[in-house]
């Protein structure tokens, strides 16, 4: 399952970005987003992100 971004807790950061190995994040407005279609759960976002916005999907 692809993993997610909390945009609640999001902070628009950007350091998620550069670590996916399949350019599965993009910007979504004040926030990011993962594309669940391209997203192979590495898992390299999560330990990037300094608010612990992203988790593995449901």
């Amino acid at each position: 399952m692809a993993h997610v971004i909390d945009k609640q807790k999001c902070v628009n950061c950007g350091a998620c970005q550069p670590e996916c190995p399949v350019s599965a994040i993009d910007p979504d407005g004040s926030t990011f987003k993962i594309d669940g279609g391209k997203c192979v759960d590495c898992g390299n976002c999560i330990g990037v992100c300094p608010v612990e916005a992203i988790s593995a999907g449901n």
